[in-house]
């Protein structure tokens, strides 16, 4: 495989996590609805968000193409593919639910998966074909779970929605 060409992956692979990315923040409304929830103390300021976001789907971008070339067969390719798309679809419904349809109850209910599909279908997944590209994940796992705590008291402060 030429430089350029596993360039070239590199390249797709930051697409990808920019689609993610750009999508979830089109669905990411702070207006009315969101600043007049309650929110917990320790919530961290909202201009935080963009740049551990960003941070986070650089991480996954390295992550998917450091496995990508870790991979031997196109059965393994095929299958990190689908993994990362399935964690990116689970991202954005995360975000869908709980900006777009006003309802942290049910991202909260979400969250679940998506966590789910961090652990165990991401850096588990990836762990015997390549291990930094499964540590690398570490930090998307420590942030979902964080979220989870924040959606938790954000549900518990303001609830019940509907």
């Amino acid at each position: 495989m030429t430089l350029n060409h596993r360039f070239v992956g590199l390249a797709i692979a930051f697409g990808c996590t920019s689609l993610v990315l750009s999508i979830g923040a089109s669905l990411t409304d702070l207006g009315p609805w969101y600043q007049a929830l309650k929110q917990p103390s320790w919530k961290p300021p909202d201009a935080a968000f963009g740049i551990i976001w960003s941070t986070i789907f650089t991480l996954c971008a390295f992550s998917g193409w450091g496995a990508w070339q870790a991979s031997k067969t196109s059965t393994q390719k095929l299958r990190i593919a689908f993994l990362f798309a399935l964690n990116g679809l689970l991202n954005i419904l995360w975000s869908f639910l709980y900006f777009n349809q006003q309802r942290p109850d049910w991202a909260m209910m979400e969250l679940y998966f998506l966590w789910g599909s961090v652990l165990v279908l991401m850096m588990i997944g990836l762990w015997r074909l390549s291990k930094l590209s499964s540590v690398m994940l570490l930090p998307y796992l420590v942030w979902v779970t964080a979220a989870g705590f924040l959606n938790a008291a954000t549900i518990e402060l303001n609830g019940p929605f509907s």
